[in-house]
């Protein structure tokens, strides 16, 4: 017998509220449902917290419901309050803009053919002519104030310095009128969304019972942490996110790599679609060979997959061990060698310049008589190759793809040089 979806969604810690579980089992059961999850265009690409939420509607839609996945053109003017600080409004053109990426991105994770297709949606269709007295007298009307001001977001806002504008206060009407023109349009009974939304949701459940008299579901999944308790997903450069040209399939690969012991299980099961029976012998592994990570690597490996395809991970694993000295560095392509020297540290040298003064301005060593103790000890290497004199300079080597060169001291560290004009 097949687990039920909500069963299988809670093992692998993707349902935190529901505004009924019971009730949302039995309208599951009951379906296909349709379902929608919003993603607001307020940056050029998805991060970790929108992958959780991908993730979702993949797991629901191969259960055979119904997904719409919404991107905001409308909210993405103007963008979910946060905890503190009014948000910058990005202009109409860079919205728009946003909203082309992001669809981009979103087209890759679910099917949008075959069939049970998922359908995209711009809630800028049902609000960019909307009225202000329209939006007041069918929407606003259903809301009261005392709901709106008791909201987490907005509570902290107002008990703050900063206060809250009256165009953030009315976002949450505007995600609530989301929901209403979903079930109006496409018969949309479910929506789903990060636990810090759980406020905008009730919105919308509130109001499709105030105005049309139809009872809809919510259900959030918990915010993603470390083991220890502190946040997850700030890479060394910022957030995690989605898009190559802002974080590269290195890089992204390399983040899930070093995933703690204490949390890979988890982010196995929240973040990649293995099985029960594949997660647990790499649970075991994890426990009683901690120092071979096979739970890191298949987690890096399943994400990164799944972000950036199959193709672009290979390559990014050739690269990881190439750069150590453990492959072929000859055959990594320009784009691999860019994204190894973004995570890594880059250095433009001078086209005589030593490997004594390369490897010192690259960082790999801390001065230039570490560099020349590691040229002694035959620790120092360009593009894999030993260096055994102190006078060799890098440009004695052939260059990589991209002009690029690789600089290592020992198995550990590494950085990238590229000879300026």
């Amino acid at each position: 017998m097949t687990e039920h979806i909500l069963d299988e969604l809670a093992w692998r810690g993707l349902v935190a509220q529901t505004t009924g579980l019971d009730e949302l089992r039995s309208h599951l059961d009951d379906g296909p449902v349709t379902l929608y999850c919003g993603f607001d265009p307020t940056a050029p690409s998805l991060h970790h917290g929108h992958l959780v939420q991908l993730v979702v509607l993949r797991h629901l839609q191969r259960a055979g419901h119904r997904v719409l996945p919404l991107v905001g053109g409308a909210t993405g003017m103007i963008g979910d309050p946060r905890m503190s600080g009014e948000r910058v409004l990005n202009t109409k053109e860079t919205v728009a803009e946003n909203v082309e990426r992001l669809r981009s991105q979103i087209s890759r994770f679910l099917d949008f053919a075959g069939d049970n297709p998922a359908q995209m949606v711009n809630n800028l269709d049902w609000t960019g002519d909307l009225t202000a007295i329209d939006l007041l007298r069918e929407v606003g009307k259903h809301f009261r104030l005392g709901t709106m001001l008791a909201k987490d977001t907005v509570a902290r806002r107002l008990n703050s310095d900063e206060g809250i504008s009256f165009t953030e206060f009315s976002y949450q009407v505007l995600q609530g009128h989301d929901f209403l023109q979903l079930n109006r349009r496409y018969g949309c009974t479910l929506q789903t969304g990060g636990n810090d939304q759980w406020g905008n949701l009730l919105s919308g459940v509130e109001l499709a019972r105030k105005a049309d008299g139809v009872q809809v579901h919510a259900m959030t999944t918990p915010l993603i942490t470390k083991a220890d308790g502190t946040k997850f997903g700030k890479s060394e450069g910022g957030a995690v996110w989605l898009a190559p040209d802002l974080m590269s399939p290195y890089a992204f690969y390399q983040f899930w790599l070093n995933t703690d012991d204490a949390d890979v299980v988890r982010f196995l099961k929240i973040f990649t679609f293995l099985t029960r029976e594949e997660i647990e012998p790499l649970e075991r592994a994890v426990a009683d060979e901690p120092f071979r990570r096979e739970g890191q690597r298949a987690l890096a490996w399943e994400v990164t997959s799944l972000v950036h395809g199959a193709d672009a991970t290979d390559a990014v694993v050739r690269a990881s061990q190439a750069i150590f000295g453990r492959g072929e560095l000859v055959g990594l392509d320009e784009a691999t060698l860019q994204g190894c020297a973004d995570a890594l540290g880059a250095v433009d040298i001078s086209p005589d310049a030593s490997v004594i003064d390369a490897l010192a301005e690259s960082g790999i060593v801390g001065s230039k008589s570490d560099a020349r103790r590691a040229v002694q000890d035959g620790g120092a290497y360009v593009n894999n190759v030993k260096v055994t004199s102190i006078e060799a300079a890098v440009g004695d080597h052939p260059p990589l793809a991209g002009g690029w060169y690789v600089l290592r001291r020992g198995k550990k560290s590494a950085g990238l040089a590229r000879i300026h004009a």
